[in-house]
């Protein structure tokens, strides 16, 4: 026979696993416990009649202890499903419980209202679009970094074992027997043709630029008498046009090079006059 009195007074006056003392008061860690508080009414082991309200995966159900089963462990709380519905579910709890002491009827309630508050809290943060945390996987990343790396040596290693062989292929240091893909060779080949062509091109723009050194001058620097001079200068003989066209530069500085052919009834010859 359970004497709760005394099961009591040793909880209270010695240790119990459940019990926390704070500077606060005194609470309870046990499962089954309605309130939460180390009290003679709270204690789930000092009262042979006991009932609570614990939630399991989103369902309430209402647990209830009596002595009549305390000879079975396994058996000892029955537990009762609670409806969704809020009027349902406290009728449920007055019809179970309607021979039991008002305190603990009134602490069911409550602890009911109290959990189906923090459902209902709980759904609708779930409902709502929330920040998600993702780690930083830093050795993943300098992994990965790595091999980023290597590949990038590695490819440019491959082109210059590429352009060697294809130079030691273009002076036959192989020989006329070849082991390779053709369309590599051709691929390469039509790199060197364009290569090469692309010199040409560069060599003739040089060649055209040296030929053709021309310079410009304002045409404030002329004046119609020298033009008129140098029109007379071409019907006379070549002597006299040089003698002229030497005293009237004379009178300016040397600005331009003018490069011009006499035609002679000999081979033409071709003149450089300072201006």
């Amino acid at each position: 026979m359970q004497h709760d009195d005394v099961i009591w007074s040793i909880i209270n006056g010695s240790f119990c696993s459940h019990k926390v003392n704070t500077k606060t008061g005194r609470f309870c860690r046990n499962e089954y416990n309605l309130t939460g508080l180390c009290n003679r009414q709270s204690c789930p082991l000092a009262n042979s009649q006991y009932a609570t309200i614990r939630e399991e995966n989103g369902i309430l159900f209402l647990y209830m202890k009596t002595i009549e089963r305390a000879a079975f462990p396994d058996r000892l709380w029955e537990k009762v499903k609670l409806s969704r519905n809020l009027e349902t579910a406290l009728r449920q709890i007055n019809e179970n419980l309607i021979y039991w002491p008002l305190f603990i009827r009134q602490k069911c309630k409550q602890r009911f209202l109290k959990i189906t508050q923090n459902l209902i809290r709980m759904r609708k943060l779930k409902l709502k679009r929330q920040k998600k945390l993702v780690p930083i996987q830093r050795k993943i990343d300098r992994r990965e970094k790595r091999k980023e790396e290597k590949a990038l040596i590695a490819a440019k290693l491959e082109t210059t074992i590429e352009k060697e062989l294809l130079e030691r292929l273009k002076k036959g240091t192989y020989g006329d027997i070849y082991n390779f893909p053709l369309m590599a060779f051709e691929k390469a080949m039509d790199n060197a043709e364009t290569e090469s062509e692309a010199e040409e091109d560069d060599e003739e723009e040089m060649e055209y630029e040296e030929n053709t050194n021309v310079e410009y001058v304002a045409a404030d620097d002329f004046e119609e008498s020298d033009l008129s001079d140098i029109e007379e200068a071409g019907t006379e003989n070549e002597e006299e046009a040089e003698e002229k066209l030497r005293e009237t530069m004379a009178k300016r500085k040397a600005r331009v090079k003018i490069e011009y052919e006499m035609q002679t009834e000999g081979p033409s010859t071709s003149k450089m006059l300072n201006f």
